[in-house]
């Protein structure tokens, strides 16, 4: 199990080896956390920025690199929830608007 660290409300998850970000809406139960629009990369609404763990949730993809950097988040800090799997512990934060 790894622990993915949300904030600023600080939660802290637990999750197995190589899971999707998206099982969030399952273990949170309804409370605040990444909002999930189509799970497929399409949308931008799961944008992220990882404070600490980057290596732990995989590398983005091409198309991932230039769906973000077309909201206006092209800095490597920048994932989208969605595309994520977790393979370490990690801290991230959902990002409210592209800019």
């Amino acid at each position: 199990m790894f622990k993915l660290t949300l904030m600023p409300q600080n939660l802290e998850v637990h999750l197995p080896a190589n899971s999707s970000l998206t099982e969030l809406e399952f273990e949170l139960h309804g409370q605040e956390s990444i909002s999930f629009g189509c799970r497929s990369g399409a949308c931008g609404a799961c944008v992220i920025e990882v404070m600490s763990g980057a290596e732990a949730l995989g590398a983005r993809a091409p198309c991932e690199r230039n769906f973000l950097a077309s909201l206006g988040f092209d800095g490597e800090q920048f994932r989208l929830a969605c595309q994520c799997r977790l393979a370490g512990n990690a801290v991230v934060s959902a990002v409210a608007a592209p800019r």
